[in-house]
């Protein structure tokens, strides 16, 4: 009986096995390299992508806190019906990828809403946006962002004064005036009372533009920050809007 031996390897090569042990050892280095630079280069890349805080039109840096009493007669913004007809709204928060701090913002501009002024105050305001247009850098994103803040059910968050604030101050174009505005914000139809700090400025004759940013914690409004394998969103953020309402 003849016994055939397996034809040696070519001189000058490696055996085969050889080279698949070496092939599935580069796989797994370039595995390990990906989740770890992956991420670094991903938050390198999203460093000055995040839009900047909303900011007063004006930055004017005389505005102050207006006080409790109300301003005198011919000192402040006319009374009337005020309407939005433009502004931009959205969220900022924090997000860690495999321990990368990256900061995302949404933006839309998507907003209504309306103010009554009376007395040298503001008595009434309400303010909309429309949540399933806020948008990102990622749709993944702007898609999983709808689903937790129950887009499909309560598709606006709003805004709504409880009590007036005085606006003394408020009379020539370009003037401004730094408020708090005691109200309720409602996010995925559940709502809660907030102090909202903003700007309102005088802008032009017969319009006035109200800055603001309201830190809110997502459970107070029934929403789970996404806390995934590689990626965790920070449990609290920020509302920002900037509105504009012209005399209706």
């Amino acid at each position: 009986m003849t016994v055939t031996s397996p034809a040696p390897d070519a001189p000058g090569r490696r055996p085969r096995r050889r080279t698949l042990l070496w092939a599935g050892v580069v796989v797994v280095v370039l595995a390990v390299l990906a989740l770890l630079v992956g991420p670094r280069l991903y938050a390198a890349s999203q460093e000055g992508r995040a839009a900047a805080p909303l900011a007063p039109a004006s930055r004017a840096p005389a505005a102050t806190e207006v006080p409790a009493a109300a301003p005198a007669a011919g000192t402040s913004v006319a009374d009337g019906a005020w309407a939005v007809t433009g502004g931009t709204a959205g969220y900022r928060v924090d997000e860690v990828l495999n321990g990368q701090d990256v900061t995302v913002t949404g933006r839309t501009d998507r907003v209504t809403g309306s103010f009554t002024t009376a007395g040298g105050a503001l008595t009434a305001g309400e303010v909309a946006v429309d949540l399933a247009s806020v948008t990102t850098d990622s749709g993944a994103r702007d898609a999983q962002f709808r689903r937790i803040v129950g887009v499909d059910a309560n598709p606006a968050a709003t805004f709504v004064l409880s009590a007036p604030v005085p606006l003394g101050g408020l009379a020539e174009v370009g003037s401004s005036v730094a408020v708090t505005l005691p109200g309720s914000l409602t996010v995925n139809g559940q709502a809660r009372d907030v102090q909202v700090a903003a700007t309102a400025e005088l802008t032009g004759e017969g319009a006035v533009t109200v800055t603001g940013a309201i830190p809110v914690t997502w459970a107070d409004h029934g929403v789970q920050a996404p806390d995934l394998a590689i990626v965790e969103v920070e449990d609290a953020g920020t509302l920002e809007f900037q509105v504009r309402a012209t005399r209706s």
